[in-house]
């Protein structure tokens, strides 16, 4: 895997050239506007999924998410009838969902046409046509639903969850937001070694810790995660014509001499022991399809970013504190009353307000942007590898599933002359805070409003 610090090594050319402008150096990645397909991606609250129908758009695909006997379901969102949202209907029997229009039924377990209530009991449908079904599985407290690539069965998921979420007692805070930009977009700015110390020093959220100024910084892959490591830290620096710039202020903490990996803001005196046993390299890492871990002395941030069409992406943030009993206590209480406002909300809006804003294609690339072409080489290597076990070779965003939902009547149902264009759900923007109903066994969720011991 071409990773490390080495790959950026810049080939020999003349002054004047211009150097990596564009994307063709990873193709996958660039066909990846509406995100990696054959992952699991978080889409809502498990609270919020009811026995009405919700409208939601994952990787292009617009599903439709109800609840059923305690179980969650996910069906494409449109009736192969006259393409009437499933959204929009409701359950006139158990275990279904019937379109509003001319009550065609749906089983939710596998998406096939059940009845067709204006058609009688002896409709000759019935069986024949069906809707496209997604696997559904609920962790974190969040339902999350597997993008199929071909017609491959979904990894488990907790191969693709950060492993110390999986077997370790955790309470949880977090926001779920749709936000516009390109998810990929959104994914580079989590990872981006530079403009943390730029962008985030007016945040509210390090009022009293200095940021450094710039840093010497390598890529280390672990596994299916790269990190990356600060080797030299630097909190003030003269630039040669212009002056001096440093991030220090009267009013805020005095940084340390020593370069450290846990944080953002300087070494720790003592870290958590689950955090510690994870021996990891450096704070930040990054995972397939984008999953982004920043790690603190005593809790660790998560954000997933899941891709909705082109031009928009949900945001999903989480912050994890591994202790239980009453001591879990204070985490509600600094969650509730300070990071949900300062960090998931005025820190996490100036990164949405960048990402909102970024036009490239074509860009140009400096030194700390080590870390972007390292994650563009990793998920161009691993979607690769993901294409060609399914046996597609076209891009991200032309590969659909060879399983589409059964949409064509047979013979025996005429159809209408002058069917009407497909009518597109209206996306439903998920809450902040609503704790989940139906928590999974493996792992209770914890959101803004309750954050739960993880089982």
């Amino acid at each position: 895997m071409t990773t490390g610090e080495g790959s950026l090594a810049p080939k020999k050319r003349s002054r004047s050239a211009p150097g990596r402008q564009d994307w063709a150096s990873w193709p996958h990645y660039d066909g990846a506007a509406t995100g990696f397909r054959g992952y699991w991606y978080p889409v809502t609250w498990s609270s919020h999924v009811t026995d009405k129908p919700q409208p939601f758009t994952i990787c292009g695909e617009k599903i439709t998410l109800i609840r059923d006997g305690g179980t969650a379901y996910a069906l494409h969102n449109r009736c192969p009838h006259r393409g009437v949202p499933l959204s929009e209907g409701n359950q006139q029997f158990p275990g279904t969902v019937s379109c509003p229009y001319h009550g065609w039924t749906f089983d939710l377990p596998t998406g096939k046409l059940a009845a067709v209530i204006t058609d009688g009991p002896e409709c000759r449908l019935t069986g024949k046509v069906g809707v496209q079904t997604y696997a559904v599985e609920e962790r974190l407290g969040m339902v999350w639903v597997y993008i199929p690539l071909a017609d491959e069965a979904p990894h488990p998921i907790d191969e693709q969850l950060p492993e110390e979420l999986v077997d370790n007692a955790f309470v949880m805070g977090g926001r779920i937001e749709p936000r516009g930009g390109n998810w990929r977009f959104a994914c580079e700015n989590g990872f981006d070694e530079g403009h943390a110390k730029y962008l985030h020093r007016t945040a509210l959220w390090r009022l009293f810790k200095p940021m450094p100024t710039w840093n010497i910084t390598r890529i280390v892959p672990r596994g299916r995660w790269l990190f990356r490591v600060q080797d030299e830290v630097h909190w003030e620096a003269d630039f040669p014509g212009v002056g001096r710039w440093s991030n220090k202020r009267w009013w805020k903490m005095q940084p340390p001499k020593e370069t450290f990996n846990i944080g953002n803001t300087g070494a720790a005196d003592s870290i958590n022991p689950t955090i510690e046993a994870q021996d990891f390299p450096g704070f930040a890492s990054l995972s397939m399809p984008g999953v982004l871990r920043i790690v603190y002395p005593n809790f660790i941030h998560y954000e997933f970013y899941v891709p909705v069409d082109a031009d928009h992406h949900n945001y999903v943030g989480v912050m994890v504190n591994f202790t239980e009993g009453l001591q879990t206590l204070g985490f509600y209480a600094k969650y509730l009353g300070a990071i949900r406002w300062l960090f998931h909300g005025q820190f996490s809006g100036q990164d949405a307000w960048m990402v909102d804003v970024t036009d490239a294609p074509p860009e140009k690339l400096y030194r700390p942007d080590i870390s972007l072409t390292a994650w563009r080489n990793l998920s161009e290597e691993e979607y690769g590898k993901k294409l060609a076990a399914a046996g597609a070779d076209a891009p991200a965003e032309s590969a659909p599933a060879k399983n589409p939902p059964a949409e064509n009547a047979p013979a025996e149902s005429a159809p209408a002359e002058n069917a009407p264009a497909e009518s597109a759900p209206a996306e439903s923007a998920p809450a902040e805070s609503a704790p989940a109903k139906n928590p999974p066994a493996k792992n209770p969720p914890a959101e803004n409003a309750r954050a739960e011991k993880e089982a």
